[in-house]
């Protein structure tokens, strides 16, 4: 569905003359429709809505490409899954405007598509939540809202061999503060690292992670790979989580190599936008970084496609966290508030190896109860997964599972998120499938994808939601079944 015609409505943030971002009002949902309704270009830019969001707006995908079928590397950048944390959206549609006016600045074998405002209702109301009050970004194995639903067909029709999402995160959080600091980059980076993902695919990525310091550093921009966690030395800091409920992670399932970008935000000063020109300018160095050059998008192709054919690892890891292997002492720059100075503080408590402590076989397939069919198939459709209704009783292998225990606070030894399902795994029976039960066969193109949805032994999965842990039998058996033979 192409975009509807809008009347322009509001002042909008850049002129289509003007090259440079300049200081002013953040671009509305209003505004950018107007302007995206301006720049289509025939041949060149194409923009459609795909997908409405709770409160009626609509979800744009701007399409750009000029190499036809030169256009071999397909590139997604999405933003904005956060209502208020705009950066990434504003350098997104400066993006668009300078290359409407430029077109020979798109190289020719790129296929590139940019969804700037992923979550408009929550744009408009300056909300990191959407419509009705759910984090996007923590909704990527249900997929329950619009919005998600929009940004994964979009990703499984695109199939795209690069993916970005773009967020912003607090620069001056309280810990830091009370030590007269604030983090010290104005912009990060962090790639995928699910344990699904291929290592050639996570390890590319993160070369092209620590690449960014020279590039950012050249451009005189403050880079870290991006890190969680309260002020050094004490405190703890890692990377990106390892799980799966967030675009990153799930992108990268599909064979993307993805990444994430966290530009910083000072929320406590009376304007925290009073710096989003330097925002945009390194989200600016960042996207072209990671766009990079014809060698690189060759590469990132080849990976991609690689990972989408690679067989499934004989075992799933279904608990990982982050540690430091041997002690390793690190520096951690910080801005001192009161001097404007960057300080370096030794730490050995920056967490950046992902160590597996308990892993599962691979099955062939997951056994959905016919009990619990129904509350599972909009799950299935919603991720794209080929399943199969039981027309007829079915012998099989499989191993149940049982819920121990679900943990709600946060973890704070190993420093990982709350709810976390404890699940045991029961010696494999033969039994007899119903009627109507879904079986859901793990030699299909979204295998692992399946696997972070449905594995019932992953920490983090679908007993983290109330709705799915009722499902649960009276003494905890669950309502999927790892299938070992068939």
């Amino acid at each position: 569905m192409l975009i509807p015609h809008l009347r322009p409505a509001g002042l909008l943030l850049l002129s289509l003359l003007a090259p440079a971002y300049a200081k002013g009002p953040l671009t509305s949902y209003a505004d950018m429709a107007a302007l995206l309704h301006r720049v289509e270009r025939p041949g060149f830019i194409t923009v459609t809505e795909e997908g409405r969001s709770h409160q009626g707006r609509s979800i744009f995908l701007v399409h750009l490409r000029r190499g036809a079928k030169k256009a071999q590397c397909r590139v997604l950048f999405y933003a904005q899954q956060h209502g208020d944390e705009v950066a990434g959206k504003e350098a997104q549609l400066q993006w668009i405007q300078e290359l409407a006016q430029h077109p020979e600045a798109l190289p020719e074998d790129v296929d590139l598509y940019l969804m700037p405002m992923l979550n408009p209702d929550g744009a408009e109301a300056h909300t990191r939540l959407n419509g009705v009050g759910e984090d996007l970004n923590r909704d990527h194995i249900l997929l329950e809202q619009p919005e998600t639903q929009a940004l994964h067909r979009v990703a499984r029709r695109v199939q795209p061999h690069l993916a970005t999402d773009s967020h912003e995160f607090e620069r001056a959080p309280g810990g830091y503060l009370e030590k007269g600091w604030v983090f010290w980059p104005l912009i990060t980076l962090d790639a995928a690292n699910h344990p699904l993902i291929p290592e050639t695919v996570k390890s590319a990525a993160l070369e092209r992670v620590e690449g960014a310091r020279t590039v950012l550093a050249n451009a005189g921009i403050p880079f870290n790979r991006y890190a969680v966690g309260g002020p050094p030395p004490d405190a703890e800091l890692r990377p990106s989580t390892p799980e799966v409920d967030d675009g990153r992670n799930s992108l990268g399932t599909l064979g993307a190599v993805s990444f994430i970008i966290e530009s910083s935000v000072r929320h406590e000063i009376p304007d925290p936008q009073v710096d989003l020109p330097q925002r945009v300018r390194a989200y600016r160095a960042l996207y072209d970084h990671l766009l990079g050059d014809v060698s690189w998008r060759r590469r990132v192709v080849g990976l991609a496609e690689e990972a989408r054919r690679a067989p499934l690892p004989p075992f799933i890891a279904t608990n990982v966290f982050w540690a430091n292997l041997g002690g390793k002492v690190s520096e951690v720059p910080v801005r001192e508030l009161a001097t404007g100075r960057t300080l370096k503080v030794p730490t050995a408590n920056a967490m950046t190896d992902l160590v597996v402590k308990q892993s599962v076989p691979t099955p062939r397939a997951y056994l959905i109860e016919a009990r619990s069919a129904e509350r599972f198939r909009p799950v299935l459709e919603a991720q794209g997964l080929r399943y199969e209704v039981l027309g007829a009783p079915r012998r099989l292998k499989a191993e149940p599972c049982r819920l121990l225990r679900y943990e709600a606070p946060f973890d704070e030894l190993y420093h990982r998120h709350p709810s976390r399902q404890i699940v045991a795994r029961d010696a494999a029976r033969e039994l007899e499938a119903p009627v109507g039960s879904l079986l859901v066969p793990l030699d299909q193109p979204l295998a692992r994808r399946a696997i972070q949805v449905l594995e019932p032994c992953m920490l983090f999965g679908l007993y983290s939601y109330a709705p799915f842990r009722a499902l649960a039998q009276a003494d905890g058996t669950l309502p999927v079944l790892r299938v070992v033979e068939e």
